[in-house]
């Protein structure tokens, strides 16, 4: 019987399948990859060794990760958080939060649950207000021309400003799409990686149906997205109830989980390669 090591570096290989289709097909080949991959390696070991009360010593990082102690001192210097990551607020994060108030706060929506266009400001709900929930520390303008740019809003001659999507998905920009993708991805795996271990018990469930025609897996694809929809309303709703009632209720240094919860649909032909 194959031993859980084997079992996780298959299960591993799998998975990494379309992200090597990724890699190549944007012009990084295996080594650039792999010499990335030790700072991966290096940042697991050092969370491994402080999650069991252990000293993150250079030898104990090297003995745990494989690499060598010459690339865990060298590496180690690189460590430095950058820009954004200090600041703690990136633009698409902003601009995500604006939109999910909108689609979840009651007077932002029609009676079809939609969300409605919306003035700059004057009687409320106004986008500037919207902004201003949110933080008082970035201008309005400079989120609206986020969403606009992200192909999310639109402002209308008639100074009226339209959220062009049910969800936060952004169609322009391939950064801000590969950043989106990066976070629902590694959340998405970390939640299944801890279920294996037995840690958590966290909701990571599928639908899966093989001998399809083309059409009814079109057909699949629309009714998933529909079920979608009102998912997302119903957890944004919750979420954001959540969200505005820490933030007058529970002390800051207490704020500290953040929490995901997606949906996704893929359809190939059988006899295709996983991918």
């Amino acid at each position: 019987m194959p031993s859980r090591s084997a079992i996780v570096l298959a299960s591993a290989l799998h998975v990494l399948r379309p992200l090597a289709r990724l890699l190549l097909r944007n012009g990084v080949a295996y080594p650039a990859f792999a010499a990335a991959m030790k700072k991966v390696f290096l940042d697991a070991a050092h969370d491994e060794l402080q999650r069991t009360g252990k000293k993150a010593t250079d030898s104990a990082v090297s003995l745990m990760s494989g690499v060598h102690r010459r690339d865990v001192r060298n590496l180690g210097r690189l460590a430095e958080p950058s820009a954004e990551e200090e600041a703690g607020e990136t633009p698409l994060n902003m601009a995500s939060q604006v939109a999910a108030r909108w689609l979840s706060q009651t007077d932002c929506l029609d009676d079809e649950g939609q969300p409605r266009p919306l003035p700059r400001s004057g009687e409320p709900p106004h986008f500037d207000g919207l902004v201003a929930s949110i933080s008082s520390d970035v201008r309005p303008r400079a989120v609206l021309d986020e969403l606009v740019r992200l192909g999310m809003a639109e402002e209308g001659e008639d100074g009226q400003i339209r959220l062009l999507a049910a969800g936060f998905v952004p169609r322009q920009g391939f950064a801000e799409m590969a950043q989106l993708m990066q976070e629902n991805l590694h959340d998405h795996l970390a939640a299944a990686s801890l279920n294996l271990e037995g840690e958590h018990n966290y909701l990571e469930q599928a639908v899966f149906v093989d001998q399809l025609s083309a059409e009814s897996a079109h057909r699949l694809h629309v009714v998933a997205a529909r079920a979608w929809r009102q998912a997302f309303k119903t957890v944004m709703t919750e979420a954001q109830a959540r969200y505005d009632h820490d933030q007058k209720n529970t002390p800051p240094g207490e704020r500290n989980r953040r929490a995901r919860f997606g949906s996704y649909f893929y359809a190939a032909d059988k006899d295709e390669r996983p991918s």
